[in-house]
């Protein structure tokens, strides 16, 4: 029987209190009494549950319901320990629907047969008795990813549409992210500068296109700069333009990137790196409304929206002399912060997805989805580059992949690159990804040494590099 656990100990599964909905279990197995044991740990933990006795009764439930996950017996005919029966199921429901995450249950002397379930496609397995925590944690963690790339698939489509109707390519549906929609929605149609901040890799520039693509100036250019990238000698001639011979090199005038945004949008990176000196120059403008062609003594009325970004705290630097503080009060009429990526993992199953789409398009490759394991490191990494860098790892990964659907190593994400994992929130499958890649560096790539070290067969350690793309 299972280990019993008191309901005040178990904590209810994160994902039951993020959807609207609560998770639909289904459990097949032959004996009436684990099936009430399942029905009575899940039920009060928020799970509808469906029991049934046999594979075929299996089988019928997944054509007639939808599921977040399935929770299966191998062996179902008495007297028969083959396991045949439950992975021909298993195997079907993979083909089936290969997203739909399942869990196998095995007696304490089928390891073997759990392996085979596992190089078929179960996401994990439990053994006969066992830990209620255990279930139920194996449940959550599926149940969040089985539900993430549903909602990820659903998402890209939704962008992919909004996009063919002239629509940004934005993604946010994580809580951290509802003061950035609701900002922009409000302030959009205005012509109030705007000032975002966050950390490099955000989405800042993506956040300034929405804004421009929402306001009432959608149909004039806009016009992005990255003032960082600007060098002090040429940095008027490139905003403000030049009249030929204003300077040794300046053959023919020249019209600035703030007369090719007049009635538009002029969008400035980095603006925290802009020098002093040019500052005051850059404010002027912003005031008066009036800009000069280096060179020409004569003004021109322009009529800009301003929204300019920073990795910077730019009220330190006001207060430490690099930044007038002036300036500040003229850029940021309206402040929008973007969170990190860490602070908004939900969207990073959505976003993954639409970057494989994007790619998967650009290099004309056959990739159409993310394994459940994969996507799981990609939740658990810490994303020190933010979306930037997923776009990045997604990329590699299309190119890498050897199969339809993305593998853990096809993205390269390393414990060394600053991943902080623990081993209790992994599944079976990750920890031994991270235990055979360990192995492996080790013994600098010797196949033989690593397998005697981890207690396994040259062939079973080579199956096993196969499978997560090692």
């Amino acid at each position: 029987m299972p280990i019993s656990a008191k309901p005040h100990e178990i904590s209810i599964p994160a994902v039951l209190t993020k959807t609207g909905t609560a998770p639909r279990i289904l459990a097949a197995d032959d004996q009436q009494h684990l099936l009430e044991a399942i029905e009575l740990l899940l039920k009060p933990q928020g799970y509808k549950v469906d029991v049934v006795r046999s594979p075929e009764l299996a089988r019928n439930a997944l054509l007639s319901k939808q599921y977040d996950a399935v929770l299966i017996d191998l062996n179902y005919t008495r007297d028969t320990t083959s396991g045949r029966e439950g992975l021909d199921l298993l195997s079907g429901i993979v083909i089936q629907d290969s997203t739909l995450p399942v869990i196998v249950m095995t007696a304490w002397g089928n390891v073997e047969l759990a392996v085979e379930a596992m190089r078929r496609g179960a996401r994990d397995f439990i053994q006969k008795p066992w830990e209620n925590e255990r279930l139920l944690s194996i449940l959550r963690t599926q149940v969040e990813l089985h539900r993430a790339l549903q909602q990820a698939e659903r998402l890209a489509a939704e962008n992919r549409l909004l996009n063919a109707q002239g629509r940004p390519e934005f993604i946010a549906t994580a809580p951290s992210m509802i003061p950035v929609l609701e900002t922009i929605a409000r302030i959009a149609p205005s012509d109030a500068n705007v000032l975002i901040s966050g950390e490099h890799g955000t989405g800042k520039e993506v956040v300034a296109r929405t804004i421009h693509t929402l306001s009432l100036r959608k149909d004039k250019p806009l016009i992005a700069v990255n003032t960082g990238g600007l060098a002090e000698g040429v940095f008027e001639s490139e905003l403000f333009g030049h009249v030929k011979g204003a300077f040794t090199d300046a053959r023919t005038d020249r019209i600035g990137r703030f007369e090719l945004a007049d009635h538009g949008t002029i969008f400035l990176d980095e603006i925290g790196n802009v020098p002093l000196r040019q500052q005051a120059k850059l404010l002027r403008v912003i005031e008066s409304g009036e800009m000069e062609r280096v060179g020409s003594s004569r003004s021109k009325k322009i009529d800009v929206r301003l929204i300019s970004a920073t990795n910077a705290d730019l009220k330190i630097a006001c207060e430490t002399g690099q930044f007038r503080e002036d300036l500040l009060f003229r850029l940021n009429t309206v402040e929008i912060h973007l969170p990190a990526l860490r602070e908004r993992k939900e969207d990073v199953p959505a976003l993954a997805v639409h970057f494989l789409s994007q790619y998967a398009s650009r290099y004309r490759r056959p990739v159409k989805g993310i394994e459940s394991t994969a996507l799981q490191s990609l939740l658990q990494y810490a994303w020190p580059g933010n979306v930037r860098e997923l776009e990045h790892t997604m990329e590699r990964a299309v190119l890498m992949c050897r199969a339809e659907q993305i593998q853990t190593g096809d993205l390269g994400l390393g414990s060394q690159r600053g991943q902080s994992q623990n081993l209790e929130e992994l599944s079976l499958e990750a920890v031994e990804s991270i235990l055979i890649r360990k192995a492996l560096q080790r013994f600098q790539g010797n196949v033989s040494q690593a397998a005697e070290a981890l207690g396994l067969s040259r062939g079973a350690l080579y199956r096993r590099m196969e499978k997560y793309g090692l």
